[in-house]
């Protein structure tokens, strides 16, 4: 598929066997390549490789710099720290590695790069959230940034991956491209109260974290429209009192993409159950929120909450 003037290919095969400008090595911040990607990089390449990424290291997690490709047929290897020593990895640090290998590759000014699964080796990662994560994050490049980059290829080594990152790249560009348009995206959002608390969803797709329920508006939708679909499909609720709350636009408030998002507030008629693409659903205090790790700007904006049922006004001086 093509976004602008850079084509996303898929493929099975052996990154180190790929004639393209760079490739990317899914790296720890020492920059010591061991098993995996980095393990058969190494092999293939030469140990030059190790020796000149070392003397750049250590690096933050989730930054990238670039050596030489030794005996491979790529011109350069970009190596990505998605992780310490430890192999720890998760959703910020492979965003982030993702996002500062495509800025080296502009950088040198070249016109092909190959990522691997990021994170999905010994960072045990899930292969679907790193394609969804991997996809944003071109996506969000491309189309913010701008590239040079002619094409941008995931290559993966079985045929699992492969099938999942066909569905969690394309199938999700392709939604993005041809039914979100080229943003910003509208989104809603809604502060449910029921039984005492308030709803959140828990995510299973990055960004991770709780969330209050909400998602993108479908064209042809209203706002209301919109949120009474969302909540129904999302926590299995009809709605009673909607009201516009306020509406959130600041660009990195979401970090897949330029989002505004109107929230709403409303009471929960009917039992609380979580949609199929949640992980879970809780119901908490709104003085116990604060105990979870929120994805967005969520925490803020049920400060904003609390401050507005305090009769202060919360708004004045954003």
């Amino acid at each position: 598929m093509r976004i602008k003037d850079t084509e996303i290919i898929i493929i099975q095969g052996d990154i180190t066997e790929l004639k393209v400008d760079a490739i990317v090595n899914a790296a720890n911040n020492e920059l010591v390549m061991g098993g995996g990607v980095a393990g058969a990089i190494k092999k293939k390449g030469g140990k030059v490789i190790e020796d000149e990424a070392v003397k750049k290291g250590p690096i933050e997690i989730g930054d990238a710099v670039v050596t030489s490709a030794g005996k491979l047929l790529a011109k350069y290897v970009i190596h990505a720290a998605t992780m310490a020593t430890d192999f720890k990895t998760d959703e910020v640090k492979i965003r982030n590695s993702c996002k500062n290998a495509l800025r080296v590759a502009e950088e040198l000014k070249i016109k092909s790069i190959a990522f691997p699964a990021l994170g999905c080796g010994v960072g045990d990662f899930p292969l679907l959230a790193s394609a969804k994560i991997m996809s944003q994050e071109v996506f969000r490049h491309i189309k913010e940034d701008g590239s040079e980059l002619k094409e941008i290829i995931f290559c993966l080594y079985d045929k699992e991956a492969l099938d999942i990152f066909n569905k969690g790249i394309l199938s999700y560009l392709e939604y993005i491209i041809h039914k979100l348009q080229n943003g910003p995206f509208t989104t809603v959002d809604a502060i449910i109260e029921i039984n005492g608390g308030v709803v959140f969803i828990k995510r299973s797709n990055p960004p991770f974290g709780f969330a209050l329920p909400g998602g993108f508006v479908d064209y042809g939708e209203s706002l209301e429209d919109a949120v009474r679909r969302e909540m129904k499909e999302e926590t299995d609720l009809d709605l009673e009192d909607l009201k516009q709350f306020h509406t959130y636009s600041k660009h990195g408030r979401d970090p897949r993409f330029h989002t505004i998002c109107t929230v709403f507030l409303a009471k929960g008629k009917g039992t609380p159950k979580a949609g199929d693409d949640a992980a879970g659903l809780k119901v908490v205090k709104l003085d116990e929120f604060q105990k979870l790790e929120f994805a967005f700007d969520h925490k803020e904006i049920l400060s904003d909450y609390l401050k507005y049922k305090e009769g202060k006004d919360p708004f004045s001086l954003k």
